[in-house]
């Protein structure tokens, strides 16, 4: 997960122009490839679409060029800011996609799974502000991430088990919570992390 470094003014950068990096490009690429393979692109629209990729910036300029090859769950980069809602069903976003800075949930009777491992986030500070009624809210975060609760939990239940460093970004659940339950945590770490992990606490 990446944040982008902050900028003099408070307004935060428009997810679509935030800046792309080369691993961003080079999914973008190998999907083109794929493409080419199966003959969804000709030669000379995979040779334009590439140079494109290469020479885009931002993400919103490298999600422009596999729109109309693939759908949007398997987009190789999802740059979308719209509330996420589960309405007696699932809600799953994961892989490479941004997080803005203020993120609305809403979960009635259904779940929402937010997987940050590979996401962009708009800030260091994101807040998911939550209604959420006989739903659940589902966190997959990586290493160094904080996730707090602030909002009310009514007959509710919150489970934490993430790995915070002090200078990680913080994910705050806001909002209202009843008859739900809130869950975030890390992957589960290998032995040679876990033993990493324990000599570097040692004095």
């Amino acid at each position: 997960m990446e944040t982008p470094g902050r900028r003099p003014a408070e307004q935060a950068t428009r997810v679509h122009d935030l800046r792309a990096s080369d691993a961003d490009r080079e999914r973008v690429v190998a999907v083109l490839g794929e493409a080419l393979a199966d003959g969804r692109i000709t030669m000379e629209e995979h040779s334009e679409r590439t140079t494109r990729a290469y020479e885009a910036r931002t993400l919103g300029e490298l999600t422009g060029l596999t729109g109309d090859l693939s759908p949007e769950e398997a987009q190789p980069i999802l740059v979308d800011d719209r509330p996420v809602s589960a309405l007696f069903g699932r809600m799953r976003r994961e892989g490479r996609w941004v997080v803005p800075v203020r993120l609305p949930v809403t979960v009635l009777f259904g779940t929402v799974e937010l997987d940050l491992r590979e996401a962009v986030l708009q800030r260091r500070h994101i807040v998911l502000h939550s209604t959420v009624l006989g739903g659940r809210i589902r966190l997959l975060v990586p290493e160094g991430v904080r996730v707090d609760v602030t909002g009310r939990t009514i007959l509710s239940t919150r489970e934490v088990r993430t790995r915070p460093t002090d200078e990680g970004p913080t994910i705050e659940i806001s909002g209202t919570l009843l008859l739900g339950s809130i869950k975030a945590r890390a992957p589960k770490q290998s032995l040679r992390q876990r033993l990493r992990t324990r000599l570097s606490r040692r004095p």
